[in-house]
């Protein structure tokens, strides 16, 4: 692992660290560097802000679980994979919980927002047998889904990954050909 990863790593881990003790908001850069003994100047050549460093924690950790769970599931698997990140966000629950509470200019939920885009427009795609979607409609969904999933994990009474699913699946299933079918016809009537 080179130089700039372990760093990154051991800034994620004091952030990690430090949110399980309090806020976002009152966690300051110079709390995260004395930590884990680095100074301001090598936070700030790995990252923009603290924002930037919560929402980095979140594309190594899933980038490294979707590549586990590609070994494991097959392409046309795609309600296992969003189950198993259902589970991922359950299992990291006290994390996000906390992340998705931040609001604002580079929030969590804004990140996650532009992630779930192009995979929302892969699944919406599948669905209507159609390469052209509409940008409504996948802002419309991506906005659903990160809203869902904010109120899913924020709930004190978090339901399992499983239940959450598949309310998921029967929504997004329907949804997503009734509205585009809608659209379709009212940009062509």
């Amino acid at each position: 692992m080179s130089d700039s990863n372990v760093t990154k790593r051991a800034l994620a881990a004091a952030l990690r660290e430090l949110m399980e003790a309090e806020p976002f908001e009152k966690i300051q850069i110079a709390q995260i560097c004395q930590r884990c003994g680095m100074n301001r100047k090598s936070f700030y050549y790995h990252f923009r802000d603290k924002y930037d460093l919560m929402n980095w924690v979140f594309d190594m950790d899933f980038n490294a679980f979707t590549k586990e769970s590609a070994s494991i599931l097959r392409p046309d698997d795609r309600w296992d994979l969003i189950e198993r990140i259902c589970e991922y966000f359950y299992a990291n629950r006290r994390f996000y919980r906390k992340a998705l509470q931040v609001k604002g200019q580079n929030s969590f939920s804004d990140h996650l927002r532009e992630y779930c885009r192009p995979l929302i427009r892969l699944r919406i795609s599948s669905l209507v047998d159609s390469e052209a979607v509409d940008d409504f409609v996948i802002d419309f969904f991506s906005d659903a889904l990160v809203c869902a999933v904010e109120r899913w994990l924020l709930d004190k009474d978090c339901m399992p990954p499983e239940q959450f699913i598949f309310r998921i699946k029967r929504i997004i299933q329907n949804g997503a050909k009734a509205i585009y079918q809608e659209t379709t016809e009212m940009t062509e009537g």
